[in-house]
């Protein structure tokens, strides 16, 4: 049996033999893996003809709701995901984290982009920017989809989310994707991109599969192009000074493996909760994929003085893991993915050894296996190894065994801690436990330079952590110098990585009209119905009302501090007050807003449904008794809503920018409210 490539709108074969790929766990052949044969540069130009045309007529709401459900019909398929992960050495858990991890990550993407994105094909960032003295010249930055392809190079130890972490913020961001898995796992991989494929969920051309090597794609990559790769550091840099990536500056986002690091506290006794949190951390992220994880822990610093109490631990813990068959009634570890894995770690840890001692496990081990054959599967005891000099030793910091390998390391206070852990040059992620929140700020604040992401763990989060080695789909997922010194997940960071963010500069009216926003200064427009009368199609950008006056008395200043409870001495003592930064008596600032909502709201039933919320609120003036204030609200921007099954009428949020202004017609408050308003197709 030939793993196939999807290409160009057809599945193919490779026309050579190519790599033999057998079952991590019994050592039969799954399949035989070539992309002998595929034409590169067709396979990129359907990209960006046929999928990256069709992905950017749709607006980003629209390709977020495209992957919630091509997320839900995945999940419904996940049995099938999990009985052939299993042929990798996953354990059911192992495989969860992997397939309804990496569906949860993309259905968090979509939710993200529909949630925190306006429903365009682009994206506005920031507030204008006032140039000119006058503001009729000013900028703003906008993010439109690159015309290229985002071509990802994915490591083997998640077949399933290592594809779907990456795809979701491309395609949300409307650039079609080359999927590269790797070889020893590829058919895992292959087996969901079929039933993407299958569903007719994305436009064609969305999504390509390699299985197999990439021949020649990095000669046709162009500046619009983009690559991702998580895999080795090595491989990574030797990828990154291909001549065309440097000659067109062809963004490259490495994720490499790193020597990453958790830290007991110094101030943790074996008594503390803390202690035995830290014994189940180090064993979860040993014997998780069986060690194959980017953000397993493989450095674990201890306080000298609980070195032996910890090893003592960590051998007892780990000793209890029964290994082997992921299908067999007990087992909590697997294998390694394949023989060439098990060598390598093997060598690895014979390097380690020139520097470290073997406390548990290592190459002369004897261990137990359930379920299958030592010799024919892929498996690897958990090996600890204990470094009792890590500040001048070097192995430790620079050789990493990508299985369920750690070394444990001595330190004496947390200066020194942060001099060990830095000694790893760059990791993902490094984790402290510790219940002495000064101590998590003292390392923390020491080690964060080093680290794209730092988790302190104690008894108050530990029910709900999701633990050290888990990146997850808000927060950034990368690290710097050997991690990679790039960045994967992020939230909505990742989207705009896809994406090209560009200056733009005109009067206000110009840039009203790109970016369909309203900036101070654009030219408005006014008609004699009331804009809160008007449903959401009917509502134009720059469309404005201004309100009738109002003067503010002492009544209104008396009134409103007995309905808030609000009596601040600026408010009520004539005396303070004069003395005050005011130099008199003032209104409440909620008053004015609330004032100025009783002067621009049209109180009749109508297509405004509820306000939606208030931002960006500054209170610019005070507002003395006998001020007159008005108000002027502006359509800001429109975000069409989709309408959920639960929900009776179809929806948008307007945007409003309100300015209040005194008789002088001085700005003395400015903020932009949002109310739900009903759409005619309801």
């Amino acid at each position: 049996m030939k793993a196939q490539s999807y290409v160009y709108g057809a599945w193919v074969e490779g026309i050579s033999e190519g790599a033999e790929v057998r079952n991590a766990v019994t050592g039969t052949t799954v399949c035989h893996v070539s992309s002998d044969g595929i034409n590169f540069r067709e396979v990129v130009e359907y990209a960006r003809n046929v999928g990256g045309k069709a992905l950017r007529k749709l607006t980003i709401h629209e390709r977020a709701n495209l992957l919630k459900q091509l997320g839900l019909l995945l999940l419904s398929k996940k049995e099938e995901f999990y009985k052939i992960s299993a042929w990798t050495g996953a354990t059911r858990s192992d495989s969860w984290v992997d397939i309804e991890g990496g569906i949860g990550t993309m259905l968090s993407y979509s939710s993200m982009a529909r949630r925190e994105l306006a429903n365009e094909t682009f994206i506005v960032e920031g507030a204008a920017e006032r140039i000119s003295a006058n503001g009729t010249f000013i900028g703003r930055h906008i993010l439109t989809s690159k015309k290229g392809v985002s071509l990802h190079i994915n490591a083997f130890n998640f077949p399933i989310w290592g594809m779907l972490e990456k795809i979701a913020p491309s395609l949300i961001a409307g650039v079609p994707v080359i999927v590269k898995p790797a070889t020893v796992s590829s058919y895992l991989t292959e087996a969901m991109v079929k039933e993407i494929i299958d569903s007719g969920i994305l436009p064609e051309g969305s999504i390509q599969l390699i299985c197999g090597g990439i021949g020649d794609m990095f000669e046709h990559l162009n500046e619009q192009d983009s690559i991702t790769f998580t895999g080795s550091a090595d491989t990574g840099k030797m990828l990154k000074q291909h001549p065309n990536i440097l000659t067109n500056n062809i963004p490259f986002n490495l994720e490499a493996d790193s020597l990453n690091s958790s830290v007991l506290g110094k101030t943790v006794s074996e008594e503390d909760p803390e202690f035995d949190l830290f014994i189940k951390e180090v064993t979860r992220e040993m014997t998780v994929k069986a060690g194959q994880k980017c953000t397993a822990i493989r450095r674990a610093l201890v306080p000298a003085d609980k070195i032996d109490a910890v090893a003592a631990a960590l051998k007892a813990r780990l000793s209890k893991i029964a290994m082997g068959d992921p299908n067999a009634e007990g087992v909590r570890m697997g294998s390694l993915v394949g023989l060439s894995q098990r060598e390598d770690v093997k060598r690895k840890v014979s390097e380690l050894a020139t520097q470290c001692e073997v406390i548990l496990g290592g190459n002369n081990a004897s261990f137990d296996v359930t379920g299958a054959n030592a010799n024919e599967g892929a498996f690897y005891p958990p090996t600890l190894l204990l470094c009792k000099d890590p500040l001048n030793s070097d192995a430790p910091h620079n050789i990493e065994a990508f299985g369920p390998v750690c070394t444990l390391m001595p330190y004496d206070d947390l200066e020194q801690a942060v001099e060990i852990i830095a000694k790893g040059k760059g990791s993902l992620v490094a984790s402290l436990v510790s219940y002495d929140d000064n101590e998590a700020a003292q390392l923390i604040l020491g080690a964060a330079a080093y680290h794209g992401r730092m988790l302190v763990l104690n008894r108050d989060c530990a029910k709900e952590s999701t633990g050290h080695g888990s990146p997850l789909a808000p927060l950034v997922h990368g690290g710097p110098g050997r991690a990679g010194g790039g960045e994967e997940l992020g939230g909505v960071r990742a989207i705009k990585h896809y994406m090209q963010r560009t200056a733009i500069q005109g009067s206000p009216t110009t840039l009203m009209a790109i970016t369909k926003e309203y900036s101070a200064g654009a030219k408005t427009i006014s008609t004699d119905v009331h804009p809160f009368k008007k449903y959401f199609e009917d509502l134009q950008i720059g469309e404005s009302l201004t309100t009738h006056r109002r003067t503010v008395t002492e009544a209104d200043i008396v009134n409103f501090g007995c309905v808030s409870g609000d009596h601040f001495y600026a408010h009520f003592d004539e005396m303070a007050a004069a003395d005050s930064l005011f130099g008199k008596r003032v209104a409440h600032g909620y008053f004015v807003i609330s004032a100025a909502a009783g002067m621009f709201v049209e109180p009749s039933p109508g297509p405004v449904l509820a306000n939606y919320g208030l931002e960006n609120l500054r209170f610019v003036e005070p507002v003395g008794i006998g001020d007159t204030i008005q108000v002027k609200i502006t359509v800001k921007q429109k975000i069409k809503k989709d309408k959920r099954p639960d929900e009776t009428k179809a929806t948008g949020v307007v945007v409003w920018d309100v300015e209040v202004y005194n008789q002088e017609g001085t700005v003395v408050a400015i903020y932009d409210i949002m109310t739900l308003v009903q759409r005619r197709e309801d």
